[in-house]
């Protein structure tokens, strides 16, 4: 049985775009609060995304690039947005495997889901991992993205998040995961991502 948290709930009462670009929405909401209060809440609409955990002969395929945003170079796991309409994520975290590593996979394995910033973002990254990698071709980035495949021990990439080497949430939560849990996982994916027909880019 689902516990009822009712005390802890918001409701919303209003909504109002105030922003649409390429990938995001920015709204602000007007909610009531358990108390009864009226608040606003800015939210930060975005798609969703998939990350893989690509393990070859003990060791993961990474790639690092530079992110604008932090002004700072990054090690991640290969990942991207759910921005193509009607994308099964299964079929998405292929698509990102190929283009910016080279690799294919035999099988894709849902782990399970994470929300990076639950306080001001919807986004949700499904964590996937794989089976039977081989190299296929050269990697093929989007346009705007470049990226370096770099391959590092499974061992040392989880020290690098120790050492504060590796900052990235999808990346930390993905290679902590398969150290635990391995390949496991009791959560079923979902059949798609969330973006409608028309917000396709």
């Amino acid at each position: 049985m689902t516990p009822d948290y009712a005390h802890l709930r918001e409701r919303g009462l209003t909504q109002e775009i105030v922003f649409k670009g390429h990938l995001l929405r920015i709204r602000v909401d007007t909610v009531a609060l358990p108390n009864g209060e009226i608040a606003n809440r800015e939210i930060v609409e975005h798609p969703g995304a998939v990350a893989v955990v690509a393990i070859e002969d003990g060791k993961v395929l990474m790639v690092r690039q530079f992110r604008y945003a932090i002004n700072a170079f990054s090690l991640e796991l290969p990942a991207g947005c759910l921005d193509k309409a009607g994308e099964e994520v299964e079929a998405a975290a292929a698509r990102e495997l190929s283009e910016e590593t080279g690799y294919d996979a035999d099988r894709l394995i849902y782990l399970g889901r994470i929300h990076s910033s639950p306080g001001f973002s919807s986004e949700v990254t499904h964590l996937l991992a794989c089976e039977g990698l081989r190299a296929a071709r050269e990697a093929h980035t989007d346009a705007d993205e470049f990226v370096d495949l770099v391959k590092v021990p499974l061992d040392e990439a989880l020290a690098m998040i120790q050492r504060g080497d590796i900052t990235d949430a999808k990346t930390i939560a993905g290679l902590l995961w398969t150290r635990q849990f391995g390949l496991e996982s009791s959560q079923t994916p979902p059949r798609k991502g969330t973006l409608d027909e028309d917000e396709a880019s």
